[in-house]
């Protein structure tokens, strides 16, 4: 499976723990990434500033739905499924 354009939801509805530029501190859930640009994609992709959390998530229909929002709402779900 291939991201969606324009979609971003991995960049917003999970937590990041460790540090991103600009978010030294990592991110909650629900925030969005300051990498993600205005078309929902990530400044960082490729690039060895990247989290490793990020680079590790794959698109997959679990985890991306049907469309942005389903995206979106899975991925909150999972989010809460792994509190600690």
């Amino acid at each position: 499976m291939q991201c969606r354009a324009g979609c971003g939801a991995c960049c917003i509805a999970p937590s990041i723990t460790s540090p991103i530029p600009g978010m030294p501190h990592g991110k909650p859930a629900g925030i969005p990434c300051v990498q993600l640009d205005d078309a929902y994609r990530c400044r960082l992709f490729g690039r060895p500033e990247r989290p490793a959390f990020c680079a590790s998530l794959r698109p997959e229909p679990g985890m991306c739905g049907d469309d942005r929002v389903d995206a979106l709402q899975r991925i909150a779900i999972l989010e809460q499924a792994t509190l600690p």
